[in-house]
């Protein structure tokens, strides 16, 4: 009961930083490994999936009742993103990722240190394509971001609301409800493969998807009362402890 009830509150925390800009994983996957160290890596990245997709998908639901979003270019887009998570899960069965394990950080700082240099960046939501040219750009964002997700998968949200924020010209707003579309479609198509590998523990998934949908629920309520600027804050916040982990784990540990 003590290890559900500590993973359960991880997935609510997760579940509240998933649902204002993403990386949710950042504490809820730790805090498996944490608790189950004897655990298969594959069943807890697979319960983790059995969990926070329960929550992006709710997130995705909130935000779709107080944001606008162009579902015709953005639904196709999900579409792709999901194959893209497909294919990074398959492709990580045959190549190592130890290359971008390195890389990560660098390509995270450098996302930061271009938000905090850019002051205006996302404040203003200013979408520059319409309809089927909004869906050429952002389908193939989501199928790059999602073939990452499958293959290795830290910092997946922040990346789909940067790139949301610098190429389509969304505010943090619009961008955080556009990455929770793309992450609900990327972590089924994860839940999928790892369900038929056999790598989910259900019962604990279970508890932690009722947790996670309640703190996605605080999280999204907060960021759609606090607006854009909370987003931004949370965004730096969230990435900056994205460098630091993936830091110490590429060269430290």
């Amino acid at each position: 009961m003590l290890e559900l009830l500590t993973v359960a509150l991880a997935s609510l925390l997760a579940g509240f930083v998933d649902a204002v800009v993403g990386g949710g994983g950042l504490v809820l996957v730790p805090a498996l490994f944490g608790v189950f160290p004897q655990a298969a890596p594959a069943t807890l990245f697979g319960t983790n999936k059995g969990a926070s997709v329960w929550g992006t998908a709710w997130a995705t639901g909130q935000y779709a009742r107080r944001v606008e979003l162009n579902w015709r270019a953005l639904l196709p887009a999900a579409a792709i993103a999901l194959l893209g998570s497909f294919a990074g899960a398959w492709t990580v069965t045959l190549v190592s990722a130890g290359g971008l394990r390195k890389a990560l950080p660098l390509i995270l700082l450098a996302v930061l240190l271009y938000t905090l240099a850019r002051k205006d960046l996302g404040r203003s939501h200013a979408p520059r394509f319409h309809g089927g040219r909004e869906t050429l750009v952002a389908g193939p964002i989501g199928l790059m971001i999602g073939f990452y997700d499958g293959f290795f998968g830290p910092g997946t949200g922040s990346f789909f609301v940067f790139l949301f924020v610098r190429l389509l010209g969304y505010d943090f707003l619009h961008a955080s409800a556009t990455a929770k579309l793309m992450n609900t479609a990327t972590n089924a198509a994860a839940l999928a493969l790892f369900a038929w590998k056999g790598h989910v523990w259900w019962h604990v998934a279970a508890v932690m998807a009722v947790t996670n949908i309640v703190g996605s629920l605080i999280g999204t309520r907060m960021a759609l009362a606090r607006g854009a600027g909370f987003v931004r804050g949370m965004f730096v916040v969230v990435v900056t402890a994205l460098i630091l982990k993936t830091g110490w784990d590429a060269f430290l540990r």
